[in-house]
């Protein structure tokens, strides 16, 4: 669609009342998306069915019975609404998950959208037309970019374009499928849009962050050009009006530069995996690149000390991870008693009078969330919203850095035991050298040195095993055995049965002289540069 015809479509609104504010609406949606919501990879109540929704916001982005040329053109619709499930009563209605729909409404689906459909409401404004995911929709997807060229406000919808940027029109858009948390669209090789499905009031750190690297002159983040948020608090009733505005704007979506032809870090080590080649060169590249990450987001936003009483909160909350996990998953029960022992020297070095830094991290730090150039392979880190489960306050607190090292610690070893090898021996040293490559990497380029910590390390590589181990279990049983193999690792020997074998020390400690510790630290691994788009993987 030409650019003319794409603003057109955008402005030709009939003058009539927005269907979004008829009596209706969400009432003859609901069947549909009760029965379309729980399928989605991105809905986060799995396992509890969805009795119903309350409509927080809507908007008309295009008109649902437009035209363009003189030819019908789809809608476009945009709601935020509330899910309600079993055990959501006992909690206040904001506690609900709350989730962004971008609706596309036409009256006959063609065949090549077949994959996008919803369904067809019975009744209300909607009647008689196919509703469908829009963002599967390339064509609203690209119209989608012509709306986030132009900053204002729409309704509680609000769009914004960075200082001095130009945001090019008229781009193919191509929708992803591959993530499960969120749904991303690249837009020529120019731009990729970045749209969360679960919103939660406050700015997102996948927004905050990477302004905040790019404000610092981090070059290892791609900068954020274009976003939109709304201030709607929802749930909308008859006595508030159409909406009413929240505290804090509700981060939906982020525009950043595409990187073209990069390679995820995830796809390297597994294509290194497959033809059994080395990836110390990379991993301590990668390591110098987290490290650099780190020094510009404690420069650019507050740090702290944390004291006795953060580390005594930080073991309590690892416990009680740790006992919810064994809970649910019985395989873990047998190690949970030298497995607090890891938390349980966390509060002692408080007592002791240890302090560590605080700051700002990435939160969910692992090979997919990295990017290497095809040129110069240079490291990129990506996806700066945290681990997506996690309430949204908790993922904007200040955290030591280690937490990030301690699960890219973990990705070697997912990597190693996924990969072809299937976690043979030379596997495992594949994952060790590369460990250990990671770690001096971040040292050598700033970063608190992983051997001068090995409490804190070990508390948070426990901590991420175990969340790993109810992930596993809950989604995906048959990769259950891969955090178990940490699991056992990190809980030490049973004193009752004797060392076991699989037991080694830790392992991101080499246990002599690298041979590639001179090599540079840009190279290394280089004809691994097939694009694969970053999932959510650990």
């Amino acid at each position: 669609m030409s650019e003319t015809a794409s603003t057109r479509a955008l402005q030709g609104r009939h003058h009539r009342p927005s269907v979004t504010t008829a009596p209706g609406l969400l009432p003859s949606l609901d069947p549909l998306l009760r029965e379309w919501v729980p399928r989605q990879r991105w809905f986060a109540g799995k396992g509890r069915p969805v009795t119903g929704f309350d409509l927080v916001a809507a908007a008309e982005l295009l008109p649902v019975d437009g035209t363009v040329d003189g030819a019908a053109a789809p809608g476009l619709l945009h709601l935020l609404v509330r899910a309600r499930q079993p055990g959501s009563q006992v909690r206040a209605p904001e506690d609900d998950d709350c989730y962004q729909l971008l609706l596309g409404v036409h009256g006959t689906l063609p065949p090549r959208l077949a994959h996008a459909l919803i369904g067809r409401p019975d009744g209300g404004p909607l009647a008689g037309r196919t509703v469908y995911d829009a963002l599967l929709d390339p064509r609203l997807c690209t119209l989608l970019l012509e709306r986030l060229r132009v900053p204002g406000q729409l309704g509680a919808l609000r769009f914004t374009v960075e200082p001095e940027t130009s945001l090019a029109s008229g781009l193919t858009a191509r929708p992803l499928t591959t993530e499960q948390s969120n749904t991303s669209v690249v837009f020529g090789d120019a731009y990729i849009l970045k749209v969360f499905r679960r919103a939660s009031p406050g700015l997102n750190p996948d927004l905050e962050l990477p302004l905040a690297l790019a404000r610092a002159k981090c070059s290892r983040v791609p900068p954020p050009v274009a976003w939109f948020e709304s201030d709607a608090a929802g749930p909308v009733t008859a006595a508030e009006g159409p909406r009413h505005h929240a505290a804090e704007p509700i981060t939906l979506g982020v525009l950043t530069p595409f990187l073209d032809g990069a390679a995820d870090g995830w796809q390297l080590a597994l294509n290194a995996l497959s033809v059994r080649a080395d990836f110390t060169g990379s991993a301590r590249a990668l390591g110098h690149a987290t490290a650099e990450v780190h020094t510009a987001l404690a420069e650019a936003l507050p740090t702290t000390e944390l004291r006795r009483t953060h580390l005594e909160l930080i073991a309590a909350g690892m416990a009680e991870r740790l006992d919810a996990a064994a809970r649910a998953v019985p395989a873990l029960r047998p190690y949970r008693t030298r497995l607090r022992t890891a938390f349980h020297a966390l509060t002692t070095l408080g007592r002791d009078g240890r302090t560590f830094a605080a700051q700002r991290i990435h939160g969910d730090l692992h090979l997919g969330q990295t990017l290497r150039s095809a040129g110069e392979g240079r490291w990129s880190v990506i996806d700066f919203e945290g681990e997506p489960a996690r309430p949204l306050a908790e993922r904007r607190d200040v955290q030591p850095a280690v937490r990030d090292v301690a699960a890219m610690l973990r990705s070697f070893d997912y990597a190693a035991r996924s990969g072809p090898g299937g976690g043979d021996a030379w596997s495992l040293e594949w994952a060790r050298r590369a460990r250990t490559a990671f770690c001096r990497g971040y040292a050598e380029a700033g970063g608190l040195d992983p051997d001068s910590v090995p409490e804190l390390m070990r508390a948070y590589e426990t901590d991420k095993a175990v969340y790993e181990v109810l992930y596993e279990a809950r989604h995906r049983p048959d990769w259950l055995p891969i955090p178990m193999a940490a699991v056992r690792r990190l809980a030490g020997p049973d004193p009752r049965l004797g060392t076991d074998p699989e037991l080694t020390t830790d392992p991101h400690v080499g246990a002599g002289p690298d041979p590639y510790a001179e090599a540079d630290p840009e190279e290394g691994d280089s004809s691994f540069t097939t694009y694969a788009p970053p999932e959510d993987r650990t």
